[in-house]
């Protein structure tokens, strides 16, 4: 039987990575075959995950919590490591990525960048370790896309703030001791740092999803939380700083999805080569290899695209538009892998016992999250022709 991952790599990808690189990759990728693939099926089928503290302190035992940004007790790895990482984090399970990419990407982002450094040494060690779970509050019930229509708001009260809202669709959002929540203030948008034990703050789950179920997701409800002045993100002034924490995770996602992909695509590629149909495999008829081919054409230029904009990002070089290609272009084609890699498997694909109906389900929330596919077309094409079309 033929070796599913050397017969991906048609173009020698791994040839480019250097030692450390496939270091940083083979230890995720161990991790996650031995403490999430085995359970991740029945974890999906139930809608929860079995004991996510201590999974997130391995994830912090092994470095990957914010694992691209440096002090505080973070790993101080390359843009291309973090971007392996997310790779073999979402072959395993979408929602396993959201978990690490909301916790390092956005939660401690934006402390990292943003905070005050009382706020970083309270925070950032323990959220490195896995000891403190992140959220990051900013899209609400009425406004995803467009965020500037945000309605939770900050107030002054004496030397504290008084915040009220709502918000939607966050990740970790039940399990965090931490959120990083975004508000509209009397000058403009600012972000606050909330432990979740404050008076006011809950976070129920949002429960009936089909998609992301390995992955807590929640609202967050904010009725006159109190907090000191030392909560508020002292360098967040405006949407520019949620916005360039987002771009941070949309990077994750640009190689993240092609992990579900190439998920997919093995097993795609396995039960081709094992499945016997009118006296030969599957994989033996033309049109099968069609698709498989095709598939692999898409997931390769994928690849080749998230390690251009890896190196670019460890330069210093990456463009917004740049990211919001990758992101754009790499789930679209994940998605569109996934699907075909389904109609290989047959009736068996829509089974939890193969990974692929679950990447697929999954892939359907990436491609909304971190910037639907209409906003990330309009700044591409805002990129292109210098015209801005999103009003």
């Amino acid at each position: 039987m033929t070796d599913t991952r050397s017969a991906l790599d048609l173009a020698g990808i791994d040839d480019l990575l250097s030692a450390d690189e496939k270091a940083v990759r083979d230890s995720v990728r161990a991790l996650c075959e031995r403490r999430v693939e085995p359970y991740v099926g029945d974890w999906f089928e139930r809608g929860e995950i079995d004991d996510i503290r201590g999974l997130a302190k391995e994830l912090g035992a092994l470095g990957v919590l914010g694992m691209h940004l440096t002090g505080y007790g973070c790993a101080g790895m390359s843009a291309t490591e973090y971007g392996l990482a997310c790779l073999e984090l979402e072959a395993t399970d979408s929602g396993l990525r959201s978990l690490v990419s909301v916790q390092g990407s956005l939660a401690m982002y934006s402390i990292w960048k943003y905070g005050s450094e009382e706020q970083k040494t309270e925070w950032l060690p323990r959220m490195a370790a896995g000891e403190a779970l992140g959220c990051f509050g900013l899209t609400e019930p009425d406004a995803g896309s467009d965020p500037s229509s945000m309605l939770t708001r900050a107030r002054r009260d004496g030397d504290d703030w008084i915040l009220d809202g709502r918000k939607m669709w966050i990740t970790n959002g039940s399990v965090a001791d931490v959120a990083v929540v975004w508000a509209k203030t009397e000058d403009g948008v600012n972000g606050f740092v909330v432990p979740t034990s404050t008076p006011g703050f809950s976070a129920p789950r949002i429960e009936h999803k089909m998609s992301l179920r390995a992955s807590v997701t929640s609202e967050l409800v904010l009725e006159g939380v109190r907090l000191p002045a030392s909560a508020v993100l002292p360098e967040a002034r405006g949407l520019k700083a949620p916005l360039g924490a987002l771009n941070e995770a949309r990077y994750g996602i640009v190689w993240g999805s092609l992990g579900a992909a190439r998920s997919s695509l093995q097993a795609a590629l396995s039960y081709a080569s094992e499945r016997t149909q009118f006296g030969r495999p599957l994989s033996g008829f033309q049109l099968t290899q069609q698709k498989l081919v095709d598939m692999n054409l898409e997931l390769t230029k994928g690849l080749l695209l998230a390690l251009h904009l890896g190196r670019r990002k460890d330069a210093g070089t990456l463009r917004t538009e740049e990211i919001s290609l990758g992101k754009l272009n790499n789930v679209r084609e994940a998605l569109d892998i996934c699907r075909t890699s389904r109609t290989i498997l047959g009736a068996n694909g829509i089974s939890l016992e193969y990974p692929v109906i679950r990447h697929m389900n999954n892939l359907e929330s990436v491609l909304t999250y971190e910037g639907t596919v209409e906003m990330h077309t309009l700044i591409l094409g805002q990129a292109m022709t210098g015209q801005n079309a999103f009003r």
